[in-house]
């Protein structure tokens, strides 16, 4: 007499796949995410950054969802929050 394999080790290899995909893609994702988030919320006048499109400039003035960045004498344009990259030098505070 054979016997039929319970609901359970059938369903266990795609439960380790799903643990082994959300602790190697989706976890660390969420990380970054947030981490990008906080340096976003954190800019402020006199910030150096670089636009997701390779512009670097100087923060002017920093609106609610978008930054006025300062590219050249008397150049500005004004980028979405979400554009920024990354931050190349933070402002000293005096």
């Amino acid at each position: 007499m054979e016997q039929t394999p319970s609901i359970f080790s059938l369903f266990l290899p795609f439960i380790i796949i799903f643990f082994i995909f959300y602790f190697l893609v989706i976890r660390p994702q969420t990380k970054e995410r947030k981490k990008h988030e906080e340096m976003i919320n954190s800019l402020g006048k006199n910030d150096e950054v670089v636009t997701v499109g390779g512009i670097h400039g100087i923060v002017s003035n920093v609106k609610d969802k978008t930054i006025i960045l300062k590219i050249d004498d008397n150049v500005k344009i004004e980028v979405d929050k979400s554009a920024i990259s990354y931050v190349k030098k933070k402002r000293v505070n005096l």
